[in-house]
């Protein structure tokens, strides 16, 4: 992409996301993720049920009188983005490819995390770790991250959320905040899932098209497996090629959410043609 063409996609970006960061998820993002721990606020005049290990006996003497310490939630946290780059993000049959939703769902993300003082990195994974950006905080990190959204080659096509999460759970050793934004479509990650949110607080953000769901009647066409480049003539007229299509959908959404369940991962799941605010409301509210 040209540079001019890029800066404009970035501050376009920009301007919605941050916007919506600030006006709608400020207070639920705040909520819904937690500290790490307690850190001093101030002191005031003992009160009645005060625990008196809070006493700090250094103002105490100073005026004689007792004073006992404050102190509040720890709120700053590392927050990583887990993203896939593989070939199936690259569908979508409405309003918008899953890779455009992905890259606008992950810049309202960031700027939220910026705007709560916290930092922020990425992972960009395929079959194999394609890029790493180490968490830090500020604008310019942030744009950094939106312009490799928008502009990202991947070297690899195929999905492996196994080894991007094992690679999480080695590169990060202090317990972050993860958002793994995907459509989830690979096979036996659970184990890795499992341990990965034993350290981490993990959060999963299923991004799909709603022709994933169901293929039309339109005859005779030819799909292309966006991972593979193999192709492959399908007869969408035939009611039960539609059908069995359907209840193959049907069976892996059940198995992903079961998944999720038992790896007590929070889930969210956004279709590319419906607004992602009301779904990530919806998940931050849960969990705050």
């Amino acid at each position: 992409m040209e540079t001019n063409e890029l800066l404009k996609r970035v501050r376009k970006i920009e301007i919605k996301t941050r916007g919506l960061s600030r006006n709608i998820f400020a207070g639920e993002y705040h909520s819904a993720f937690k500290g790490r721990g307690m850190t001093f606020s101030e002191v005031r005049e003992y009160q009645y049920g005060d625990d008196i290990r809070n006493i700090d006996w250094n103002v105490t003497a100073r005026y004689n009188h007792p004073y006992v310490k404050l102190f509040e939630e720890e709120r700053e946290l590392t927050v990583m983005l887990m993203i896939d780059v593989s070939g199936s993000r690259e569908f979508g049959s409405m309003s918008k490819l899953k890779k455009n939703q992905i890259t606008e769902i992950a810049a309202v993300l960031a700027f939220s995390a910026i705007q709560n003082n916290d930092k922020i990195g990425v992972i960009f994974f395929s079959d194999s770790i394609e890029k790493f950006i180490p968490p830090k905080k500020g604008k310019s990190h942030i744009l950094r991250i939106i312009r490799e959204l928008i502009n990202f080659k991947p070297e690899h096509r195929s999905t492996d959320i196994s080894n991007a999460l094992r690679y999480l759970t080695n590169a990060i050793k202090k317990r972050c905040t993860t958002f793994v934004i995907s459509d989830f479509i690979d096979n036996d990650f659970e184990n890795a899932l499992s341990i990965a949110n034993r350290k981490h607080d993990l959060v999963a953000l299923k991004i799909y098209d709603k022709r994933e769901q169901e293929i039309p009647s339109i005859g005779l066409i030819k799909i292309k497996d966006a991972e593979t480049g193999e192709y492959s003539w399908v007869d969408t007229s035939n009611k039960k090629v539609r059908n069995k299509y359907a209840e193959w959908w049907r069976k892996q959404e059940e198995k992903t959410t079961e998944v999720f369940k038992k790896s007590g991962v929070d889930v969210a799941n956004i279709r590319t043609d419906q607004d992602y605010v009301k779904s990530l409301i919806a998940l931050f509210k849960r969990r705050g």
